[in-house]
């Protein structure tokens, strides 16, 4: 199982004592945010691990035989492999996801603005959340470079679980319906399902491609969704965690 390493998790141990190199252990990955912190601070990075083609492992003496606009056949030691670059499909693929992410884009700001007259700060904070979608998509589209998401801990969440897909909190039912704060309780749930529906989307698009690109994305997404249950928390009891361990 890959473990990806966050910027939080490394901002955390180097607050408690600083470092001039990281080791990366085997089957560890950096996310973007956290690559971007190391090289900010000058801190280098010792990989003892095996260095994998995106996607062949190890192989030598690769010489090409046929190329095309559909994909690469390779010889590899008399055997004959086929590399699947990005075709018509995938590039379909990706535009589906880019326009799931604008539609979601579009859902963030509804929501904000239906509850902007309840609760300013709690609209805000779902402002920001969106914004980090729309970098999401701007990476799909190769236009930009992941940004990390600030986990705020709480007894059920930490940097450590922050990027990984937690249960809901709680079950949201017609009981939240006669709390004060029903409607962004309801709406920002309905924003989390949307997410929650997409990791699937993000599954499918990059099925044939790199799996540390798609772990990356699937972090931020779990990261906002994460963050999401934590503004329902906040709605339903306040500064009181609700989360059931």
């Amino acid at each position: 199982m890959m473990k990806f390493i966050t910027e939080e998790y490394l901002r955390d141990i180097y607050r408690k004592e600083p470092f001039n190199t990281y080791k990366l252990q085997k089957g560890q990955r950096f996310t973007p945010g956290a690559t971007q912190y190391l090289s900010d601070k000058g801190i280098k990075i010792n990989d003892d691990a095996p260095k994998v083609n995106k996607n062949i492992s190890q192989y030598n003496k690769v010489e090409t035989i046929k190329q095309d606009n559909q994909g690469e056949t390779i010889k590899q030691d008399n055997q004959v492999v086929e590399i699947k670059e990005v075709g018509n499909s995938n590039l379909k693929l990706k535009k589906k996801l880019c326009c799931k992410l604008k539609s979601i884009e579009a859902l963030f700001l509804v929501t904000s603005s239906e509850i902007l007259r309840e609760d300013i700060i709690l609209a805000q904070s779902i402002v920001n959340l969106g914004r980090k979608i729309s970098n999401i998509r701007n990476v799909v589209n190769g236009k930009g470079t992941l940004e990390s998401i600030y986990c705020r801990e709480c007894t059920g969440m930490n940097s450590l679980n922050f990027t990984t897909e937690l249960d809901d909190c709680f079950e949201i039912t017609e009981f939240h319906m006669q709390l004060q704060k029903s409607n962004a309780i309801l709406k920002i749930h309905t924003l989390r399902c949307a997410l929650q529906e997409l990791q699937f989307e993000i599954i499918e698009t990059y099925e044939n491609d790199d799996d540390c690109f798609e772990n990356a994305i699937t972090g931020n997404v779990n990261s906002i969704i994460n963050s999401l249950s934590q503004l329902i928390c906040s709605a339903v009891g306040g500064k009181e965690c609700q989360r059931k361990n």
